[in-house]
């Protein structure tokens, strides 16, 4: 049996892997511009003759594509996280209220950045997404400690969402200045406008958080046993609660910085992966993680791009049709029992 699941998790990686390539390969490829894969191969090792391609390829497609993979995975484990603090497969940063809550404060510093002509760095994106993450979490917190049931904190959580794109879109619809266009599109979910700066510090960032919470997994292990289990075994809850919620608010904030907020990855990323692998493991479900929010936000963006081109929809959009289903089956299944 042991033998059997090990080449089950083989399979599932080699999996997840190959359609990590395909998804990478096509969204290079695919779009108003068609270009063979040949030439994107003879462009990424610098042998590219063309300089329209070339240009297609590392200024536009080859970023976003990177950024989709990266943010992708990202969300998908700040979900992982959420899911493992609150014992439940329902919860996440976009129902929760967290992505609302950073989009909030990075619309306003962007506005207050854009009125008085300052430059937004992505640090500084980062730290404001961060600043809203936990504070929309910090609201969550304390409504917990509020609420018995945890259906009853989901909708809390929905309800802080909904306060915080209320402000937003306020402040969006009154600011006034010629780049709000941008910051609307911002608002709605998408990767678009991805530079290469804009992905070396989103891969410094996820990758330092990933190899956190990978090293966590033991912990995590326990902490998935009940609290009273984990205690026993050597584990300091209270600072190991406050590491899932600060590597959980930093994914979720990274990616709203560069993407804004991407609705349902969070929450069904984790709950196919569990399916695919046919385990809680946290040191296989955190690459499994990864790699399938990775492919999610990639397969999602590419329709985004492509179902009703040259007109571009929201990617949050497209990720709330495929995710919305998946998380209705996962309340059905808790509600009868099933989970």
């Amino acid at each position: 049996m042991r033998n059997h699941e090990k080449i089950r998790y083989v399979v599932v990686f080699c999996f997840l892997a190959a359609c990590v390539c395909t998804f990478l390969a096509a969204n290079i490829c695919i779009g108003s511009v068609k270009i063979s894969i040949q030439d994107v191969l003879s462009i990424l090792v610098g042998r590219g003759d063309d300089s329209m391609y070339r240009d297609i390829v590392m200024q536009i497609r080859f970023p976003r594509a990177l950024a989709a993979l990266i943010l992708g995975g990202a969300l998908a484990l700040s979900g992982y996280l959420l899911q493992t603090f609150f014992h439940n497969p329902i919860a996440g940063p976009f129902v929760l209220g967290i992505s609302s809550g950073a989009k909030m404060v990075v619309a306003l510093v962007m506005v207050f950045a854009l009125s008085y002509g300052i430059k937004m760095t992505s640090v500084t994106m980062i730290a404001a997404a961060f600043l809203g993450s936990i504070l929309a979490m910090g609201f969550v917190l304390l409504m917990s400690k509020a609420v018995d049931k945890m259906s009853m904190l989901i909708v809390a959580g929905v309800m802080i969402g909904y306060i915080c794109s209320a402000i937003t879109e306020f402040i969006v619809t009154f600011a006034d200045d010629s780049n709000i266009v941008n910051l609307h599109n911002w608002s709605l979910g998408s990767f678009s406008g991805i530079t290469w700066s804009h992905v070396k510090v989103m891969t410094i960032v996820v990758i330092i958080c990933f190899l956190c919470i990978f090293f966590m997994s033991k912990p995590m292990s326990a902490y998935q046993l009940g609290e009273a289990y984990a205690r026993n075994m050597g584990v300091r809850i209270k600072q190991f609660r406050i590491m899932l919620v600060l590597f959980s608010s930093i994914l979720s904030a990274c990616v709203t910085a560069f993407a804004g907020p991407i609705s349902f990855v969070g929450i069904a990323v984790p709950h196919l992966a569990k399916s695919l692998m046919q385990t809680t493991k946290p040191i296989l479900m955190i690459p499994a993680c990864f790699l399938g929010g990775g492919i999610f936000c990639l397969f999602c963006d590419l329709l985004s791009r492509m179902m009703f081109a040259p007109t571009e929809i929201s990617v949050s959009t497209v990720t709330a049709v495929f995710g919305a289903p998946i998380v209705i089956y996962i309340m059905i299944r808790q509600k009868s029992g099933g989970m």
